[in-house]
């Protein structure tokens, strides 16, 4: 009996040698399966990552893409503008000069005329010569109003389009 008895005591400390044990492997693959879930966790996390950042990169080229179209039209409009403002700064020189030229001429022609005027009341001067100058102011006075009329359909001109902008803004 003493020998069922050892048996009995060695099987029991083999038993429980084998439950430490397989409560170790319980432990240790718990904890590789825990590793290994934390692991596979991770890598979806980056996988999550990388395509977001990929889409933000995606987003970012189409962004850049539009500010350099942007830039490119915003240049050629620029550009556009600096032409016409150009244009119309030629156009105002030489509407000044013109203007300068016709008033210059009127004061001339006013002031042969009071002469002449002056002369003719002093019974010096002949009415032929009174009637030339007359004519010539009247003329001068012509170009006159031929210049105010061509300075105001440049103005009405570049005036057009901004009205017919600010009615369409109006109507839509």
């Amino acid at each position: 009996m003493s020998d069922i008895a050892e048996l009995e005591r060695r099987i029991a400390a083999a038993l429980d040698r084998i439950g430490s044990g397989v409560e170790g492997l319980s432990a240790e693959t718990g904890e590789a399966e825990a590793e290994a879930g934390a692991r596979d966790e991770d890598i979806a996390e980056i996988s999550r990552l990388t395509e977001a950042l990929a889409v933000e990169k995606d987003a970012n080229a189409q962004l850049e893409a539009r500010v350099t179209d942007l830039r490119d039209k915003q240049d050629t409009v620029i550009g556009a503008l600096q032409d016409e403002v150009q244009k119309l700064r030629e156009e105002m020189i030489r509407h000044d000069s013109d203007v300068q030229r016709i008033k210059r001429v009127n004061a001339q022609l006013r002031a042969n005329n009071s002469s002449l005027r002056e002369a003719n009341e002093a019974g010096v001067s002949d009415p032929h010569l009174i009637n030339k100058a007359m004519l010539s102011e009247l003329e001068a006075l012509r170009v006159s109003y031929e210049a105010d009329r061509a300075e105001m359909d440049a103005i009405l001109d570049e005036l057009k389009p901004l009205v017919r902008d600010d009615q369409e803004s109006a109507d839509a």
